[in-house]
């Protein structure tokens, strides 16, 4: 345990057990500290949003409590508001359908459902994207926000001969999602595999998760991919509503 932090927490723990705001003394006191010690972990917590001062000087949680728990809310919900969707994929596309959350730069499968036919492209649960070599990873750059692609290596590692390793033609590519709310990847980070993803937009339009279709690449030319963009953009549109989002990207 970081004592400083369990301070801070024990500090948000107070605040939510008040209805009305509470000074730093009375915080104090209910926590076990000197008022000088309080009174630095509540303007770290104030300058981070955790907490708010009013005029008068007592303190009450912040605003950005609500959107770190509309964001475990999102995860909490996006599975069981996913599968049906997965289902339905799967029912007009005839390809295995999988569900993305976004992690710490890379979006996570948390749910697929596979296709029907006899060769299929089986996802796998846990499995990470790479950022720059698959469609969902493309959706993360795309939509996560500019500090997601800022982050990436200099260098980007090549998985095939068709794996984007020029960080400007990169750029350009994700310019062409973010315009038509579609990424696709072909042969990117496994020669035979083609899939294509869509974001699920949350209640400020933020990133909550991904949907994405995928199969052998031979199954998926170019008009085959077309054709699956539209029902791929309106059950992420769809998704997205019921999470109270804006529908389908952009």
């Amino acid at each position: 345990m970081v004592g400083s932090v369990a301070r801070a927490l024990a500090l948000l723990d107070a605040l939510s057990d008040s209805e009305e705001g509470l000074g730093v003394n009375e915080l104090a006191r209910r926590i076990g500290v000197n008022a000088s010690t309080a009174s630095r972990l509540l303007a770290t917590l104030e300058g981070g949003g955790l907490v708010e001062r009013a005029p008068e000087g007592s303190y009450r949680l912040g605003l950005k409590l609500i959107a770190l728990s509309d964001r475990v809310l999102a995860r909490l919900n996006v599975r069981e508001l996913g599968r049906p969707w997965l289902e339905w994929l799967v029912k007009h596309t005839s390809e295995t359908a999988t569900l993305s959350v976004p992690g710490a730069g890379e979006a996570i499968t948390v749910d697929f459902v596979p296709s029907a036919s006899s060769v299929v492209s089986m996802a796998r649960v846990g499995r990470t994207s790479v950022p720059h070599a698959t469609a969902a990873g493309k959706v993360m750059l795309a939509f996560a926000g500019p500090d997601l692609g800022a982050s990436l290596p200099s260098t980007l590692e090549p998985f095939t001969e068709r794996t984007i390793t020029d960080r400007d033609v990169l750029a350009k590519e994700l310019e062409r999602v973010r315009a038509s709310g579609i990424a696709e990847a072909v042969g990117e980070r496994e020669p035979d595999l083609g899939a294509l993803a869509a974001p699920v937009l949350g209640r400020r339009g933020e990133l909550v998760a991904i949907l994405g279709l995928q199969g052998p690449a031979a199954r998926l030319p170019v008009g085959k991919r077309r054709a699956l963009h539209e029902p791929l953009r309106r059950a992420a549109g769809e998704l997205s509503r019921s999470l109270g989002g804006p529908g389908a990207a952009p």
